[in-house]
């Protein structure tokens, strides 16, 4: 192989490779420690705003998997009733679900449910971009990814994703994991500074993020 060809390909990967093992994992933690700093207002506001609503946790924890499939426990604002005895408990969470509290419904429509991710991020297990972390069993355990479906693991998840921006109304993962994989084939500063943008905005719409129901 020709040395030339062999500088160029190593020129292109070079800076791709820098990116994604060392300037991204650093700028996201600093980023969220920084975001967390300037937000603590909010997070306080919210936490008594929810203590006072319903009885139970501000916070809700929830295994899922992260990079390499390793376990992690997520973390967002509580948004649904601590004791769900009574209830049937149905995986997918529909609108008029009688789970979902009153600030809960105000949290989940601004997307405010999701802030205490940055504490995810803060401690290296997330990034502000990248795949979703599926539950540890939903769609399937990660033994059970086909080697082509593991690349999505190949990162760590984010708090908003390629998937998640450009079908935000689909709920198949058979349609969002080919889109996550995409995602990492072409991970790049350029590409993150894009899905940002578009995930600004897209954290300010109200519209698809429940399920729908099936007459």
């Amino acid at each position: 192989m020709p040395q030339g060809f062999i500088l160029l390909r190593m020129s292109k990967i070079l800076p791709v490779f820098m990116y994604r093992s060392f300037f991204k994992p650093v700028f996201d933690r600093i980023l969220a420690i920084i975001a967390i700093l300037l937000l603590l207002p909010l997070f306080i506001i919210i936490s008594l705003a929810i203590r006072l609503d319903t009885k139970g946790p501000v916070f809700f924890r929830q295994a899922r998997l992260g990079r390499n499939g390793k376990v992690f426990y997520i973390f967002k604002f509580r948004s649904m009733v601590s004791d769900q005895s009574s209830f049937k408990k149905p995986l997918k969470i529909y609108e008029d679900d009688p789970r979902i509290t009153a600030v809960g419904s105000l949290l989940r429509k601004t997307s405010l449910d999701e802030l205490p991710q940055l504490i995810n991020i803060a401690r290296g297990e997330m990034s502000f971009l990248g795949p979703r972390p599926p539950l540890t069993w939903f769609p399937k355990p990660f033994e059970e990814y086909t080697e082509f479906e593991k690349q999505r693991f190949d990162v760590k998840p984010g708090l908003s994703g390629l998937a998640q921006v450009t079908c935000r109304e689909i709920h198949d993962w058979d349609v969002k994991i080919p889109i996550d994989i995409e995602y990492v084939n072409n991970l790049s500063f350029i590409n993150d500074l894009k899905l940002f943008m578009i995930s600004l905005l897209s954290f300010f719409r109200t519209d698809n993020i429940y399920s729908q129901k099936s007459n």
